[in-house]
């Protein structure tokens, strides 16, 4: 005998006062709220980066002290020792900076948990982010199915590992001994040689050619050290991975749009950040007269787009990618040059 009772979630739709469907407008309440919580992560994260950028600080460049640099230089690490990626590299170096901590590596409170530590009373947590993408079926107006990719994030909350205690012993080691400066450049130079980029040294600029596609490089000896040119090279070779052959980023406006030329610059100085870390190499930063006015245009992108920062780190991490994909064991266009 077949029930007569009807499920609430397929049976005929419940109308308010007004003859809507009460579903369709819970729905629609619990999306706006969704969009309310996501502008309120990218107002609240693009807000901690301008505050930095307003001190004539870049919360990317990592300023290794003598104490993180007793071991070998990485990104910040997760609890299993896998690299974070994206825009929360710069959430947790940031914090490190601020907070002074030593070890690279971050964990949830339960995870800590599952590790028999424990984190300390009082303390407080990091966000970071996770943003993924899930497929949705719909009926289109002809009644025929069709799928859509939602994308969406959400934030969670970390610690550090110096704010948990009873964690094993190898979360407080030693840490790995660092690469000689000799060993690490050499490193990075069979890097950049494996990529298979045509780079060009002479004059006094860098820059990358979209229309010829080359890289142009001072002389090494024009740098304040390897470093430097190795962090200048990590910036020019992330432009060039622009190409429509490689990841497609556009570069047709950056010649005229000083917005667009800003927002790849942004993508290039994250992008060197990122490689430079994945290398092992701590740069400081080289002096260059067109400092300020970057670090203006850059405050002018993420006042006006909340999510600039967002698309910028997922553009960076992209491209060291996709260079890392060109090494042969693969590590876990305007006609103005591009500066």
């Amino acid at each position: 005998m077949r029930s007569s009772l009807i499920c609430p979630a397929f049976g005929p739709p419940r109308r308010g006062r007004d003859g809507r469907d009460l579903r369709k407008r819970r729905f629609k309440d619990m999306k706006r709220k969704g969009q309310g919580e996501r502008a309120d992560l990218y107002a609240g994260i693009t807000d901690r980066i301008v505050a930095d950028l307003e001190k004539g600080v870049r919360p990317w460049m990592k300023p290794w002290s003598a104490a993180n640099t007793t071991g070998r230089i990485t990104r910040p690490l997760r609890h299993n020792g896998e690299a974070y990626s994206g825009l929360n590299v710069l959430l947790l170096w940031s914090e490190s900076t601020a907070r002074g901590y030593v070890s690279p590596t971050w964990m949830t409170f339960k995870q800590a948990l599952q590790l028999d530590g424990a984190v300390r009373k009082g303390e407080t947590g990091t966000t970071v982010i996770y943003a993924s993408r899930f497929t949705k079926s719909e009926t289109d107006s002809n009644g025929g199915e069709v799928e859509r990719d939602i994308p969406f994030l959400k934030s969670y909350t970390v610690f550090n590992v110096a704010q948990i205690d009873g964690l094993p012993d190898h979360y407080h080691g030693v840490p790995e001994p660092l690469l000689s400066p000799i060993e690490r450049i050499g490193h990075a130079d069979e890097f950049f040689r494996n990529t298979g980029a045509v780079i060009r040294h002479g004059g006094k600029q860098a820059y990358y050619s979209p229309a010829m596609d080359y890289i142009q490089m001072p002389p090494f000896e024009a740098f304040r050290d390897a470093a430097g040119y190795a962090a200048v090279l990590s910036h020019e070779a992330t432009h060039w991975t622009a190409a429509e052959h490689r990841v497609g980023r556009d570069l047709s406006r950056y010649a005229k749009d000083r917005t667009e030329r800003a927002r790849e610059e942004l993508i290039a100085e994250l992008g060197s950040c990122f490689l430079c870390a994945d290398l092992g190499i701590a740069p400081e930063l080289e002096p260059r007269p067109d400092h300020a006015s970057y670090l203006q245009s850059w405050l002018s992108v993420l006042a006006n787009d909340k999510r600039a920062i967002f698309q910028a780190a997922a553009h960076a991490q992209r491209a060291v990618n996709y260079l890392h994909g060109l090494q042969p064991r693969a590590d876990a266009c305007a006609t103005r040059e591009v500066a």
